[in-house]
């Protein structure tokens, strides 16, 4: 039975298209500013693994895109970091401030035009079920 459900995995995992580098270096910054809104604080792994979990695996962030986008927000004035200790390990959370806040709105609503105006220039028709 394990070796079925691995095999049904692969498969699976095959079809899953994963999107570009390019598709998403532009779009990063808006990414991680709404799952920051939506989870409070989060920290760098932790923001990873939500997006690839919500996305089915299709927008996987590395740690060499997402911690120079978290630096350039926190320069920005976007957001605010926190360090916890856990043992002998630091972790560093990462919060919206409140600028952060009003910048994540309008940096969902210019994607939101950007999509409807990509819909309209590539002819993308609503696919009906």
């Amino acid at each position: 039975m394990y070796k079925i459900l691995m095999y049904l995995c692969v498969i699976i995992k095959i079809h899953i298209m994963i999107y570009t580098t390019e598709l998403i270096k532009g779009t990063l910054k808006t990414i991680v500013l709404k799952q920051l809104a939506d989870n409070s604080r989060m920290y760098g792994y932790e923001i990873t693994q939500k997006v690839k979990e919500l996305t089915f695996d299709k927008i996987q962030i590395t740690e060499g895109a997402l911690y120079p986008t978290l630096h350039a927000l926190e320069e920005d004035g976007l957001v605010t970091t926190e360090v916890e200790y856990i043992g002998k390990r630091v972790r560093k959370y990462y919060r919206l401030s409140p600028t952060g806040k009003t910048k994540t709105e309008e940096k969902i609503s210019e994607i939101a035009d950007f999509i409807e105006t990509l819909r309209f220039l590539l002819d993308i028709k609503p696919v009906v079920s």
